[in-house]
């Protein structure tokens, strides 16, 4: 059950990184698929992240199908919880946002923290099940 339930929330990674590169290649800037949605950006930067999140949409797909893939997924995720993390916490942050809180920017870390924390248990339960 637990390697149903990982194997769906790997396909739901899919999915959300597709609508992320959708979000940032056509400027979208809507919270969870554009986590600094409310700060200046230039265009040519989100259409290179656009390309950059088809790697993630590549890694789960890949762990979707592939169990072996799955750490792989794990680690790249932690990477980005702990580059948001540096993100939010940064003086290049606070200098854009001119005394604006990060209160939305850490949610979105934290959700995106908390997806993580979800495929793990379930990567551990599922391994534990075979």
């Amino acid at each position: 059950m637990n390697s149903k339930i990982l194997n769906l929330s790997l396909w739901a990674g899919v999915a959300y990184f597709c609508c992320m590169a959708v979000a940032h290649f056509f400027g979208l800037k809507y919270p969870l698929v554009f986590v600094y949605y409310d700060v200046p950006f230039h265009a040519y930067q989100d259409k290179i992240i656009s390309f950059a999140v088809v790697a993630y949409i590549c890694l789960f797909y890949t762990a979707a199908t592939i169990r072996a893939a799955v750490p792989a997924a794990l680690v790249a995720l932690s990477v980005t919880v702990l580059g948001l993390s540096a993100v939010n916490l940064s003086d290049a942050l606070q200098s854009v946002l001119a005394g604006r809180p990060t209160t939305m920017y850490w949610a979105q870390t934290g959700l995106i923290a908390g997806y993580l924390a979800w495929l793990v248990v379930l990567h551990i339960r599922a391994k534990a099940d075979a």
